[in-house]
């Protein structure tokens, strides 16, 4: 699963070559197909296998915390710890390839993002209930900002650490109208 990751993550699915992946897996291109029907297959498994790692990963750091700010400001820096691992951007990755069409890797990668999405806005909306986060835009409208914003400060300071952790967690605080 990690090398198909990595892969996606340097090439996307169209450039995506499954000798390659099954080479550095170890693997013979057969023993690839013996596993997976094909590269659709293949994908959708790395999916749920970089969202089940996000989960263990960052996940975990989230539900630790009991305060919805909280929780929301451990998902921004380990969000940003998790993306110097070189699988990170595969869901973005094939967000962005799969914008706008039609497929079943596409759809599993929005599928992903809305859940994310969702789990931010109940926790905006927790910490507007609790007052810890100040009213404001739709609680829908801050969870796709907080999103993106942390999403495009993890990938313009790709392989800065502990930069990237720091300036994560900033964005994600100035999104929530709140200081880290």
């Amino acid at each position: 699963m990690e090398s198909a990751a990595r892969g996606l993550s340097q090439a996307g699915y169209g450039n995506l070559v499954l000798a390659q992946v099954a080479a550095d897996a170890g693997y013979s291109r057969g023993a690839l197909y013996h596993q997976f029907k094909g590269k659709e297959e293949l994908v959708l498994a790395a999916l749920d296998w970089v969202f089940a790692t996000w989960n263990r990963e960052v996940g975990t750091l989230v539900e630790r915390e009991p305060d919805p700010v909280g929780a929301l400001l451990a998902m921004a820096r380990g969000h940003a710890v998790f993306c110097r691992r070189d699988i990170a951007r595969m869901a973005l990755a094939l967000r962005l390839e799969f914008s706008g069409q039609d497929h079943p890797v596409g759809r599993a990668v929005e599928a992903g993002y809305a859940l994310l999405v969702a789990d931010c806005e109940a926790r905006i909306e927790a910490g507007r209930a609790s007052g810890t986060i100040p009213p404001g835009q739709p609680a829908h409208a801050l969870a796709l900002a907080f999103v993106g914003a942390l999403e495009g400060v993890v990938v313009s300071l790709a392989g800065q650490a502990p930069y990237d952790e720091v300036l994560a967690e900033r964005a994600a605080a100035g999104v929530l109208g709140i200081r880290p």
